[in-house]
């Protein structure tokens, strides 16, 4: 009876040995490899964070399960293998997304396609060209304007001040400024049209 309690006892001992010998050993896997681990779950999940999470989460499982492992292979495959498979559920876990068609049309009336609602709200680039060349040649016409009213169309379509800023700036009555400007866009609409002003 005494040899079969010194047995289990001395049992006890190993396995204790065994698993703390385990621990050291998964320890220094974990020291050396953990880059490795991070760079197996990023490739499966391309997102930091979450490779970040399922390492955490895979070295936390084979610490709990520890002593599953049977030594069939190294400890460091055995802790890789874990973290692929936690990245893989975590990938798992993600929500998965459908494609759309950017043609589609949905809404209650199917009247709005994902392609028309992706479009810049902005000016086209035609646009915006055409604007550019319309404000070079109005600049190249403003500068044949006498004085006052090219002064006057600057600074109220040119720059976009309101006909109260321009009349404080060029020290005349608001009106003033509305009649200076009402000739000068006349003007400037003969000339674009290829009729000199008289």
């Amino acid at each position: 009876m005494q040899a079969t309690e010194a047995y289990v006892g001395n049992e006890q001992q190993l396995a204790f040995h065994s698993r703390e010998r385990q621990m050291e050993e998964m320890r220094d896997i974990v020291t050396r490899r953990l880059s490795v681990f991070y760079r197996t779950a990023y490739r499966q999940l391309g997102n930091e964070a979450d490779a970040e999470d399922a390492v955490q989460d895979a070295l936390l499982s084979a610490y709990k399960h520890l002593d599953q492992f049977r030594g069939e292979s190294q400890l460091s495959t055995w802790l890789t293998t874990i973290v692929t498979n936690s990245a893989r559920m975590r990938l798992r876990r993600r929500p998965r997304l459908t494609p759309l068609s950017l043609d589609e049309r949905f809404g209650e009336e199917q009247e709005y396609s994902l392609l028309e609602m992706l479009a810049e709200p902005g000016p086209s680039p035609e646009d915006e060209c055409r604007e550019s060349e319309l404000r070079g040649c109005l600049v190249k016409l403003a500068a044949k304007l006498s004085p006052p009213l090219r002064k006057t169309f600057q600074l109220r379509d040119l720059d976009g001040l309101t006909t109260n800023e321009t009349a404080q700036i060029l020290g005349v009555p608001d009106g003033t400024v509305k009649a200076r400007l009402a000739r000068a866009r006349t003007k400037l609409r003969q000339w674009m049209c290829g009729r000199e002003a008289r």
